[in-house]
């Protein structure tokens, strides 16, 4: 239980560092973008590409769960249940600023994304290179 509850929160920790890290460097590289964040008036592609830095994201804090509590088959997915718990607030607030697809596709891929995340790690392997599901 104790290496459950870490894996949830070290996953929520790398959630953040990640999509923090990348929105940083997606600001740094992409001036329209750095430009339109000041507003939060994001077009099509850029509403795109933070998409894709949350499924990044996602995916990569299954991934940190499911490696700190390998004996949990259900911690990837709890992780998502918690960024979902932490997130809908967050989207409700910021409801009427992005379309409701973004909403949507954002709050919907979470606890799937963590999951897959969780479940590729025990695809790839252990360290000794055995599959473990």
């Amino acid at each position: 239980m104790g290496r459950t509850i870490a894996g949830i929160l070290l996953a929520i920790a790398a959630w953040m560092v990640i999509a923090l890290g990348a929105g940083a460097v997606m600001r740094q590289l992409w001036t329209a973008y750095a430009a339109a964040a000041a507003t939060m008036a994001f077009t099509g592609p850029m509403l795109g590409a933070r998409l894709a830095l949350g499924a990044l994201a996602t995916g990569a804090a299954g991934a940190v769960a499911a490696r700190v509590a390998p004996r949990s088959r259900w911690v990837a997915w709890s992780t998502g249940v918690a960024l979902l718990v932490l997130f809908v607030p967050q989207h409700v607030t910021l409801w009427a600023v992005f379309p409701v697809w973004y909403h949507v596709l954002f709050l919907a891929s979470l606890v799937p994304l963590c999951g897959l995340g969780g479940r590729l790690l025990h695809t790839v392997g252990d360290d000794d290179g055995q599959t473990t599901r």
